[in-house]
């Protein structure tokens, strides 16, 4: 099947970052063509085998089984077994429903054998009347009506999850008996070539793909013994990437192109190129094309067309937030740096200079990423954990159980992303990214306490006051004294751990706008547990500002 034509290969480990690291910082079109070795080409092949789903395999969910159709349109063709109401008033009285019989005739009282097999539906009243006007030539009023669809069973067989003997009327249509059977098996069955036999002959032959994609569906009626064929599958190609239909695509042309393919495949307004994965030959080959210049490319059986925006970055937007009277977005030339924009804002009467920040998506990421890993690392520890005795094994569960919930809460927590400029020589020569926003603080005559203390609040900045006096004035430590670790941010972003002398000392450095952490100790029997679960305060303290108490 076409999706073996892809190899899968493990996907590259996710590297730890450290702590340092991540909070510091046609064919005429001219066609490029290369030979690509199962190692180089490791990411294309990966992405390949992302195409799960065939084009059209979703339309059989079981919806149009559960919605036969019994009606009757005026185009639908009487045959035997269908039932006719007929009434007829003046010189003649009945009332009545009189079958078509083996010979498609309605045998009238009186009047005798009416033939009206294969009579449309819209003509059936005007056939009749003029039988019967033929034998009553005054009086007699004639209406007649179908009533009731003789009740048939199809064959349904082919590529189709569950074929079989299916019951249904003349009136429902092909899709109604594939989705009966499963509808088809995407990995082997054709959705260009549905045919129904009657007579061991081709009565109708649909293409699904009219279907899916313009609403088309032939209009014919079914009768009892027809047999609906799904072919095998003749070639598929697969399309990833900027395409609003990312699937698997059957075609049976030879000669079919690429625009043919992205006529079914739609990509978005933003993709440029398209990389084309021969898969065909005796070697993986690829083609990049531009977008506009590929309409004639062939493609083969096995290809994968990958729609790629390749497009250079012109201009960033840039946001500027906090204590300032300038505009709040600039929009600046790629390669625009941090002092392009600090030139442009006009700074606000207590605006804290020395304490602007930056906060960038691609860092936001790196944190969320080291977060994810430190997680990881200490379920492992926690499940992995060796008991000696059942007691040992019943305390290490409830245990077990509390981190665990722990970490759920910790994945919950959204980083921030803060760069720090406050100890860089040249902030100002900072390349800018797509996105970044500039955050300028607002004075503050304030300190923050939080973490493990019995009020966490903030409070008015006193000279000379140590940071235990502030950890006091929150209440003291929620736990009994002992060794705990205590982190300070600054209001440029940057973070101390304090030692317990500088925790003591009227000469520390504290500032107004400082926030105090007072991380919680944790209490567990495993060294390990508790060295993962310490680095994730850390961790946590520096890229979102919070203390999650375990």
């Amino acid at each position: 099947m076409f999706r073996t034509l892809f190899s899968k290969f493990p996907a590259t480990l996710v590297a730890l970052v450290s702590l340092i690291a991540f909070s510091a910082g046609g064919v005429s079109a001219q066609v490029q063509t290369a030979e690509v070795s199962p190692a180089a080409n490791d990411e294309a092949v990966v992405e390949a085998t992302e195409i799960k789903r065939v084009f059209g395999d979703f339309i059989f969910s079981g919806e149009f089984a559960n919605q036969p159709f019994i009606g009757f349109n005026p185009d639908y063709e009487v045959s035997i077994g269908d039932k006719v109401s007929l009434q007829l008033w003046g010189a003649f009285d009945f009332t009545g429903q009189i079958p078509v019989d083996a010979q498609g005739n309605l045998f009238i009282p009186k009047v005798g054998p009416v033939n009206v097999s294969g009579v449309k539906n819209k003509d059936l009243n005007r056939i009749v009347t003029e039988a019967i006007t033929g034998v009553f030539k005054k009086n007699v009023g004639v209406y007649a009506s179908l009533d009731g669809a003789e009740p048939i069973k199809v064959y349904v067989a082919g590529f189709v999850r569950q074929p079989g003997l299916y019951a249904g009327h003349a009136s429902d249509s092909v899709l109604f008996f594939l989705d009966r059977a499963g509808g088809i098996d995407s990995e082997r069955g054709s959705y260009l070539n549905v045919k129904v036999l009657r007579g061991g002959k081709t009565y109708r032959e649909v293409n699904l793909y009219d279907f899916v994609l313009d609403g088309y569906l032939p209009q014919f009626q079914f009768s009892d013994g027809d047999t609906v064929v799904v072919s095998a599958v003749t070639a598929q190609v697969g399309v990833l990437g900027e395409a609003q239909n990312p699937y698997l695509f059957e075609f049976s042309s030879k000669d079919a192109t690429v625009a043919d393919i992205l006529a079914l495949a739609r990509p978005f307004p933003q993709a440029t190129h398209v990389r084309i994965n021969r898969n065909d030959r005796a070697k993986v080959e690829v083609e990049y094309v531009e977008l506009a210049k590929a309409n004639d490319v062939k493609i083969h059986p096995g290809d994968v067309l990958e729609l790629i925006s390749d497009k250079q970055q012109g201009t960033i937007s840039i946001r500027v937030e906090g204590e300032h009277e300038s505009v709040s977005e600039y929009i600046l030339p790629y390669g625009a740096r941090l002092g392009d924009v600090l030139s442009q804002v006009n700074f606000g009467e207590n605006a804290q200079l020395d304490a602007i920040q930056l906060s960038r998506v691609s860092v936001k990421e790196r944190q969320r990423e080291a977060l994810e890993a430190q997680l990881v690392a200490l379920q492992n520890s926690v499940l992995t954990a060796r008991s000696n005795t059942v007691q040992e094994a019943s305390l290490r569960a409830q245990e077990a159980q509390l981190v665990l919930q722990w970490v759920e809460r910790a994945r919950a927590v959204e980083p921030k992303g803060i760069v720090s400029l406050a100890r860089s020589t040249n902030k100002e020569d900072i390349l800018l990214e797509p996105g970044d926003i500039i955050r300028i603080p607002r004075k503050s005559n304030f300190v923050m306490v939080h973490g493990d203390v019995l009020f966490p609040s903030a409070m008015a900045y006193q000279k000379g006051s140590t940071i235990r006096d502030y950890i006091d004035q929150a209440g003291g430590l929620s736990q009994p004294r002992g060794a705990v670790n205590i982190l300070l941010l600054r209001r440029d972003g940057t973070f101390d751990k304090l030692t317990s002398s500088e925790v003591k000392s009227k000469k520390f450095n504290l500032q107004p706008g400082d926030e105090i952490f007072v991380l919680p100790r944790v209490q567990t029997k495993s060294l390990q547990i508790a060295t993962d679960v310490l680095n994730i305060f850390y961790q946590l303290a520096l890229s979102a500002g919070v203390v999650l108490g375990i």
